[in-house]
């Protein structure tokens, strides 16, 4: 049909006939299956179309496939082989097997860097987009929560949750974003962007270095930079260096006021605030509560199935012990087992003073008294046009996600040591996505222009033989 559509001279736009993958937890209503990676969901029967996925199809793209993920996108384990599922296997890497390749939409990005598909969706509650788009090279954009609908989606925070793009350019991955934004009456939280967000779409924003002269940027160095790896600070620091030649301006020290308290030293940590002593200051107290109410909501509209609630999830893990590793020390990719069910599980999805009181810090510390306050560098009303971090950090996209605000990365090197690709992040505020698409097609353009090496490069195809589970966090 989009064929005999072009064919007549009628084409719906730049995503006709073009095709995609999408994580395989985002539904759709056809004979493909979405499970999460896990056996547990195979075979049931969705009621309709992930939103997102509605939409593209009217944008006239071409559905493909389901991507690989990290089983149930990370929630069902604390130690496990990032990419990994029961049903999908491992997901590697094309710059190294061995290796870490981001997670949890690890597929996603992974089918995107090796120019098997055109553009992938992936969802991210915590890193989930930035982390696997950067470390295989591609653009990732992780919008704002409420932009893009998450109705159709396997849930795990309805606070955090939200839909985002891979693609190998800023502006393929806009257009996707084009097609799949907008209010959706079975997410209210997208009700929040009504006047917030262009008319016509923000492909409109995407440009070239010359919108760099003039521009100000912000590098939280104490609270992001200084826990990166030195060697490939170098690489981003001459990255920056060329930035600031195309005419904008960077500001070192633009930090979050309250960085000591909320960013990990010791890398990601969704109980961070656990780890200080205050479970009512923690990311996972508010995650472990929504999984255990959200995944009811979304199994009981499932067909096809006697998965209806977090307690058959854990009971079909411990029956299933060979597949999907529901004990510690059963599935050398699920190291703890399904300890995160497990924790989830033992909330009983009550909303506490703790959930409460976790949820309101949580938020007030990386918006206002975070990621805006450092925005607010001037203290005049002007603020920085973005803030530039390293998203290896894998703290910087922890505080966005807290927040709910967006971020893009672009690809920016390759790790000497690990060979892994890695990175240069924009944060901004709250629907704030048209800035970040400037300021990211501007880099790009750049990047390409000046010819760099840190850039977008091919994949290497490290330790192609291996298969070495778990994978290597390096």
């Amino acid at each position: 049909m989009l064929d005999a559509e072009r064919a007549a001279g009628k084409v719906r736009g730049p995503l006709h006939g073009i095709p995609f993958f999408i994580k395989d937890n985002i539904a759709s209503k056809d004979k493909m299956e979405t499970t999460a990676g896990s056996w547990a969901l195979l075979g049931s029967i969705v009621p309709r179309d992930a939103h997102v996925v509605s939409m593209l199809r009217e944008a006239g793209a071409l559905l493909m496939g389901k991507a690989t993920l990290s089983e149930w996108a990370d929630m069902r384990s604390n130690n496990y082989s990032e990419g990994y599922s029961a049903r999908g296997g491992q997901a590697r890497s094309a710059y190294n097997l061995t290796v870490n390749p981001g997670g949890s939409s690890s597929g996603s990005a992974i089918a995107v860097s090796v120019n098997q598909i055109m553009f992938a969706l992936g969802t991210e509650t915590d890193g989930s987009v930035i982390n696997p788009a950067e470390r295989n090279a591609v653009v990732g954009i992780k919008p704002t929560v409420g932009l893009t609908s998450r109705a159709g989606v396997i849930p795990e925070s309805t606070h955090q949750d939200t839909v985002g793009t891979f693609a190998r350019t800023v502006r393929d991955a806009v257009y996707v974003l084009d097609a799949t934004y907008g209010p959706d009456p079975r997410d209210n939280y997208t009700a929040a962007q009504i006047g917030k967000t262009p008319a016509d779409g923000y492909v409109q924003y995407v440009t070239d270095k010359s919108a760099l002269k003039g521009a100000v940027f912000g590098l939280p160095w104490q609270s992001f930079w200084a826990l990166n790896d030195p060697a490939q600070n170098e690489q981003l620091v001459a990255l920056i260096q060329l930035i600031e030649n195309a005419g904008a301006t960077v500001i070192n020290g633009t930090e979050l006021p309250n960085y000591q308290t909320i960013v990990s030293p010791d890398g990601w940590n969704w109980d961070y605030g656990t780890t200080r002593g205050f479970a009512n200051e923690s990311e996972y107290t508010v995650v472990k509560v929504d999984f255990y109410n959200n995944i009811a909501a979304y199994l009981s509209e499932l067909e096809n199935t006697n998965i209806k609630s977090l307690a058959d999830l854990v009971q079909y893990n411990i029956d299933n012990l060979g597949s999907e590793g529901g004990a510690p020390a059963i599935n050398p990719a699920f190291g703890s087992g399904q300890d995160g069910f497990i924790a989830s599980l033992g909330t009983g999805g009550i909303m506490n003073d703790t959930y409460w009181q976790a949820l309101g810090f949580c938020q007030r510390s990386t918006r206002e008294d975070g990621i805006d306050a450092a925005l607010n560098y001037f203290n005049n009303g002007t603020k920085l046009d973005a803030l530039l971090v390293p998203p290896d950090v894998g703290q910087t996209y922890q505080i966005a996600a807290q927040a709910g605000y967006p971020m893009i990365t672009v690809p920016a090197g390759v790790n000497a040591v690990s060979l892994m690709p890695f990175g240069l992040a924009l944060m901004q505020t709250a629907f704030s996505e048209a800035t970040l698409i400037k300021y990211a097609s501007a880099i790009e353009d750049l990047q390409f222009s000046s010819g760099t090496m840190q850039q977008r490069t091919m994949p290497l195809w490290s330790g192609y033989l291996d298969r070495n589970i778990p994978l290597i966090n390096a």
